[in-house]
């Protein structure tokens, strides 16, 4: 059951893979439950993981730190072979397809870094322009959450309240 090429001085204990990757074993061991790696067994029962799991758990890190949701991680890994280290062109296809999702996600942290600067700066004088601001919860028919940091138009909700 071993990967193809792989041989068994491949594998990695789950004590070396949390090690090199600064992750608790619990959580190896829930990555390899949801599916997002896989695990070989010892003769005596153990985990050991090929080491390109490394490659695959960084990945895994790095979109949660992010704000990446583990759904959104197991669809891209998804696409990449389960079994060895994925090729460049494979890593780039990805990379491409979340393009778009990273690009919206950077466009929304640095509208909440510039809009609480701003909120804290001016210690809310300005109560018409401030993004935290909502008088009656009237942003509230565009949705949960903080519906002018996450980019609504404080003036088209006015229109839509009249």
């Amino acid at each position: 059951m071993s990967s193809p090429g792989a041989t068994r001085d491949d594998l990695l204990p789950i004590g070396d893979v949390a090690a090199r990757s600064g992750l608790a074993p619990s959580a190896i061991r829930f990555y390899e439950a949801e599916g997002l790696i896989r695990a070989e067994r010892t003769q005596s029962g153990r985990r050991a993981f090929p080491r390109h799991v490394l490659r695959r758990l960084a990945f895994i890190s790095s979109a949660q730190r992010v704000g990446l949701s583990l759904k959104e991680i197991a669809d891209a890994l998804a696409t990449l072979p389960p079994d060895r280290a994925p090729t460049k062109a494979q890593w780039a296809k990805l990379s491409r397809g979340w393009r778009g999702q990273l690009d919206d996600k950077i466009a929304e942290l640095e509208r909440l870094r510039d809009d609480l600067t701003t909120c804290i700066g001016c210690g809310c004088l300005s109560l018409q322009t401030c993004r935290l601001f909502n008088p009656d919860d009237e942003a509230a028919a565009k949705g949960a959450g903080p519906r002018y940091l996450l980019g609504d138009d404080r003036d088209e909700v006015a229109r839509h309240q009249v």
